[in-house]
């Protein structure tokens, strides 16, 4: 009689290839958002039959890059939202916490005029959009931040900076693990330099203190 067809090893190895395909598109997608499918699938270090399986096209693929964002911002922002703090901690947890997913988010940017669309995009940063607004207005009425922006056009001119350092991070022009992109963005929402370096370590403690007590 035939061996048993090993299925378990199959499903591994799709999976496996799956992540690896997201993720270099990820990457490639935030530095070339025209890279087609095949340029994609050779640096997936698949073959496009492959890739192809997997998403049947550039839509397929681009909407699951846009599931997989809005999973990871939804997760990151359950984890950064501290709204019984100070208005400039709560900005540096926030911020700090929505780093990881930074390539996710610059990536969405990359995408949204020509692929996703802006609505789509849009759809999917809004809480997060939302939620820096409101502690910067919050702020403001605190006289934590500067008041000769509103809070919506203060949180674009933020999230811009932000993608600016995640790029030149992406292009290995700096080195940074969130605390000075963060820093920087507390500087321009009107916070001083020293208070704003002093705000950032208390939030990387906060931070760390929470991840040893879920462990």
């Amino acid at each position: 009689m035939p061996k048993p067809v090993a299925r378990v090893p199959q499903r591994r190895n799709a999976r496996s290839n799956r992540a690896r395909i997201l993720a270099t598109a990820r990457q490639e997608l935030g530095r070339n958002p025209d890279i087609t499918l095949e340029e994609l699938a050779r640096a997936s270090g698949v073959v496009r039959r492959t890739l192809f399986g997997h998403f049947p096209g550039r839509a397929a693929l681009l909407e699951a890059l846009a599931e997989e964002a809005t999973e990871s911002l939804r997760d990151a922002m359950a984890a950064g939202v501290r709204p019984a703090e100070r208005a400039e901690l709560a900005l540096a947890y926030f911020t700090l916490s929505l780093w990881p997913v930074g390539d996710r988010y610059r990536m969405l940017l990359a995408l949204a005029r020509r692929d996703l669309g802006e609505e789509r995009v849009a759809e999917i940063l809004r809480p997060a959009r939302e939620e820096i607004a409101a502690i910067l207005e919050r702020g403001q009425r605190d006289g934590v931040f500067h008041t000769h922006l509103p809070p919506d056009a203060l949180s674009a001119g933020l999230e811009a900076v932000t993608v600016a350092l995640l790029e030149a991070v992406n292009k290995g022009t700096l080195e940074d693990d969130g605390t000075r992109s963060t820093t920087a963005s507390l500087i321009a929402a009107g916070v001083p330099d020293k208070q704003a370096r002093a705000v950032v370590d208390e939030a990387v403690s906060l931070m760390a203190a929470q991840t040893a007590a879920e462990d």
